[in-house]
């Protein structure tokens, strides 16, 4: 790729991930193009569906959720409180974006959803901190890892769109984490 076209797709991303910050996942695109400087044409040359455009706002945020189960995982204490600290990294990583909760947590499981992969990376993320508590005979052996992520998902969701804050959303992950472990 030519220089200017990757100084132009970057411009894209990074104004994108603004756009979508304050306005949601279904900001228009042209808004877009026109607070990077560039014409609609060479948005679609570059990311020829809104999905593709997604996927690479949300590249940085693949290495997040590596960063985070990382720094879950390092933590000794009890199971109680690995589960509320990745619930709350968890939280964290998918209100990045006004609506990101909702469309991230009904992704979940659809193999056909444009964000798949980054579904894939979050739940095998979960799966790290479910593996860990499953070793430890801390998590109820009838749930999986994807109803995990949706009660976790459905929480997010609700604290993005109602303006919940952290203080907010521990008592309600709390009640989450109390329901599955297993004292």
């Amino acid at each position: 790729m030519r220089a200017d076209a990757q100084r132009n797709r970057d411009r894209i991303v990074e104004v994108a991930r603004e756009v979508f910050r304050e306005q949601g996942y279904d900001a228009s695109l042209d808004e877009v193009a026109k607070r990077a400087g560039v014409g609609a044409g060479t948005l679609y040359r570059h990311f020829p569906a809104r999905e593709n455009l997604l996927d690479a706002i949300m590249q940085s945020w693949v290495d997040r959720v590596d960063e985070a189960v990382a720094k879950t995982l390092a933590h000794e204490g009890p199971p109680r409180e690995l589960l509320l600290r990745w619930f709350a990294a968890y939280v964290e990583l998918i209100s990045l974006h006004k609506g990101g909760p909702a469309k991230i947590t009904s992704a979940l499981g659809d193999p056909a959803s444009p964000i798949v992969h980054k579904c894939q990376v979050l739940t095998a993320a979960s799966d790290r901190v479910v593996a860990r508590l499953r070793d430890e005979h801390a998590l109820r052996p009838d749930v999986d890892t994807v109803q995990i992520c949706r009660l976790v998902g459905g929480v997010a969701a609700v604290a993005d769109q109602g303006g919940l804050d952290e203080s907010a959303v521990r008592p309600l992950l709390e009640v989450v984490a109390d329901g599955l472990l297993t004292s």
